[in-house]
């Protein structure tokens, strides 16, 4: 749709809607947000504005993500002292040579993307000692970084829990549990991870059956939703060890990219050939080493 057609329908909408509430709805708001805080409610991402105005009658110009991408609830954010603890990252952090690092592996893997827009990107270590999901977070937080685009981590590693550790708000259900009960909505999975446009979806409780639900129709079309629901989100997807797993080589076919950890000196050169000749090397982006 054109602006000037948006431009019409928000007139069309404002001239149908009331200039006030009447006193009984007002109330009635009222009682609700103090009966529904906003930890609490059902919805926890309000709605972002799509465009901004700058001009005296409020005429929307043009889409400013900054304004969009600002509005995502981060209610429980984290301190720069609560950041080091949990070894986060985040601006003007003191060492500078980490925050550059991430910084430049998000370069490169936007260099790599098709387009401008959102993609997806699976992390995979090739131990199966976990911990991987610390360097997926801080890849996620490298790309919420920039006030015009959001990040989305979806932990598919049921196996390992450090996901609770890095994030402000308890999780309850998440990508297993979704698939697993048609009952569930994308929107009962999705937390605020206590970094500024950041959302997570954790693993879920399914690990049993990950196989088969990573699997399914409802997993692609769950991997779909999330891609469609910002056009600025880069999503990263934290996979279980591919060494030790199929789930990691079911979830390739959601991503766009792939990027190995390679944790130093624990694996041998033929191991990390082995690894990369597994994946679409149209897809692969790189390997990651860490101390």
């Amino acid at each position: 749709m054109d602006d000037s057609k948006l431009y019409r329908a928000l007139l069309k909408s404002q001239k149908e809607q009331p200039a006030e509430p009447a006193p009984g709805e007002a109330r009635a708001e009222e009682n609700f947000r103090r009966e529904r805080p906003f930890a609490e409610s059902s919805r926890r991402y309000p709605e972002p504005p799509l465009l901004k105005t700058d001009n005296a009658d409020h005429r929307p110009t043009v889409y400013d993500s900054a304004v969009s991408l600002g509005m995502i609830a981060n209610p429980r954010p984290w301190s720069h002292a609560q950041l080091r603890e949990r070894k986060i990252i985040y601006p003007a952090m003191p060492d500078k040579r980490v925050m550059d690092a991430y910084r430049e592996w998000r370069i490169q893997l936007r260099n790599r993307a098709d387009d401008d827009g959102n993609f997806t990107v699976l992390y995979s270590s090739l131990t199966h000692q976990g911990g991987s999901v610390l360097t997926a977070f801080n890849l996620a937080a490298a790309f919420a970084m920039d006030a015009h685009t959001s990040a989305l981590l979806v932990d598919c590693d049921p196996y390992h829990t450090e996901l609770k550790e890095l994030v402000s708000v308890p999780m309850n259900s998440g990508v297993t549990d979704y698939v697993a009960d048609s009952s569930l909505s994308v929107k009962s999975i999705l937390y605020p991870s206590g970094v500024d446009r950041l959302t997570v979806v954790p693993a879920g409780t399914q690990a049993s059956s990950a196989v088969e639900l990573f699997s399914s129709v409802r997993m692609r079309e769950l991997m779909e939703e999330l891609k469609r629901r910002y056009s600025d989100r880069c999503i990263i997807v934290n996979a279980p060890p591919i060494r030790r797993s199929t789930e990691a080589r079911i979830l390739e076919r959601f991503a766009d990219q792939v990027v190995f950890g390679v944790p130093f000196g624990d694996v041998t050169a033929d191991v990390v050939s082995e690894c990369v000749e597994a994946v679409d090397l149209q897809k692969f982006s790189g390997l990651v080493f860490q101390e």
